[in-house]
């Protein structure tokens, strides 16, 4: 059930996470690693994951502001947190109207991880 969900998702990403993924995240665009777009984990689906990095990237839209959905965001993000994913998350409007920041926090992480792993 999920992986059908997840193949419509990727099939109609919302503008951000289309910008996110043409001009940061495709071709191995950040330093050479695989990013997987809306891919089940547990019983979710993240926006974007790399495996190697163990990072699940979300791209959360206005609706994510809501208390109730909020909440669901935060536990979800527990949930992931206890199986060793870090997620990092960003607006919509950061991504579209500040990308250039969102790829700086990226590869600032990414360059923690691999010092961490060296």
């Amino acid at each position: 059930m999920l992986r059908k969900y997840a193949s419509e998702l990727r099939k109609n990403m919302t503008k951000a996470e289309a910008c996110l993924w043409k001009y940061v995240l495709s071709s191995g665009n950040l330093r050479g690693y695989k990013f997987r777009r809306q891919r089940p984990v547990l019983n979710y689906i993240a926006d974007f994951m790399c495996t190697d990095l163990m990072l699940i990237i979300e791209v959360d839209g206005i609706t994510h502001l809501d208390g109730e959905v909020a909440a669901r965001d935060e536990l979800r993000q527990k949930e992931l947190e206890q199986v060793g994913f870090k997620v990092l998350r960003f607006q919509d409007n950061e991504v579209l109207n500040d990308i250039q920041n969102v790829e700086r926090v990226l590869e600032n992480y990414v360059e923690e991880y691999e010092l961490k792993k060296a």
